[in-house]
């Protein structure tokens, strides 16, 4: 039955709740991007095992464009029987006009008196409100941000807390995030698919041609008893649109000048990459132009790497299909 119920995502901007525990720091432990596309590279193979281990191999790779995220506000976190309740957060001041979209702005806002209210209190575990900036990124036609919360990580709490207020209000990126060569978690929002039958929804076999008036159709919807139809029977229903977690993806490169990888014509439905990028390796949920959220591995694997894979060559041939 794999993963069930399959409903839609509430918004399209994943939810993280897990957050590895990590020995470097104090760094902020998550990041984000917009999805441009997929091409092709030629690397040095270096997973010691592998039958090419060594070799120039072919392998597919992913393109997310990540321009510099801001944050926005600083949230404490202490822990309790119930687990992590909140005990204050402190805004930047001067928030980007764009930010007032997704949120009630406020004005007039002083930074230093909310922080002198929270020195002192028990703080376990600190948090950052960060904000993409679309109006960055000539490929997604949109101006509202997203919004999302990432784990300040590594050294005791009050390296934490003090390295949170250092960059409120300010820009961070993605290698202040991760380096060349680590894996991360990547989350997204699938493709969506809308509704669809149960043969294609939960892949069921097609009844046999002697059927009468149907063949994609349930043959039972379940015993007589009980009296109601168990929610473990395939039905037709929402299909993509979910938010799903690929574990261990390992990023290859990643490079200021977006023109080193935009293909010739640019992507399809995306344009060209003119901020900061990122190469992973391998497919990520989502269609173009959807938000990838990355993210520490919570359950680390794969090969460590002291430098970063050797590439090769990147293709930037045209992906218009002529």
């Amino acid at each position: 039955m794999a993963y069930s119920p399959r409903k839609r995502a509430q918004r399209p901007v994943p939810r993280l709740d897990a957050w590895p525990e990590i020995s470097e720091g104090p760094r902020i432990q998550g990041f984000a991007g917009y999805k441009a596309g997929m091409t092709h590279a030629f690397l040095v193979d270096y997973r010691p095992s592998s039958n090419t281990s060594g070799q120039e191999v072919q392998i597919p790779v992913t393109v997310l464009e990540v321009p510099p995220m801001k944050v926005a506000a600083v949230r404490m976190y202490e822990n309790t029987r119930y687990g992590l309740k909140t005990t204050g957060e402190v805004w930047a001041s001067g928030l980007d006009a764009e930010l007032a979209r997704v949120l009630p702005v406020p004005k007039n806002y002083d930074s230093k008196k909310a922080w002198e209210k929270y020195d002192g209190s028990n703080v376990d575990d600190v948090r950052l409100l960060v904000y993409t900036q679309p109006k960055l990124v000539s490929g997604i036609p949109k101006k509202a941000c997203d919004l999302m919360e990432v784990r300040v990580g590594g050294g005791i709490i009050t390296d934490r807390i003090s390295y949170a207020k250092s960059i409120l209000g300010k820009e961070v990126k993605i290698t202040d995030f991760a380096k060349e060569g680590t894996m991360i978690d990547v989350s997204a929002i699938t493709k969506g698919k809308g509704f669809q039958g149960a043969v294609k929804r939960w892949g069921i076999k097609l009844l046999s041609h002697k059927n009468s008036k149907h063949r994609r159709l349930l043959g039972t919807l379940g015993p007589k008893r009980p009296g109601y139809v168990r929610p473990t029977v395939p039905q037709a229903g929402q299909v993509g649109y979910h938010q799903r977690t690929e574990f261990n993806k390992r990023i290859l490169k990643i490079g200021d000048n977006g023109g080193d990888v935009t293909p010739k014509g640019g992507f399809l439905q995306y344009g060209t990459v003119g901020n900061a990028y990122v190469l992973i390796h391998g497919s990520v949920p989502g269609p173009t132009k959807r938000l990838i959220r990355l993210r520490d591995p919570v359950r680390r694997a794969g090969v460590e790497l002291k430098d970063a894979p050797a590439i090769t060559y990147v293709s930037t041939e045209s992906k218009q299909g002529a």
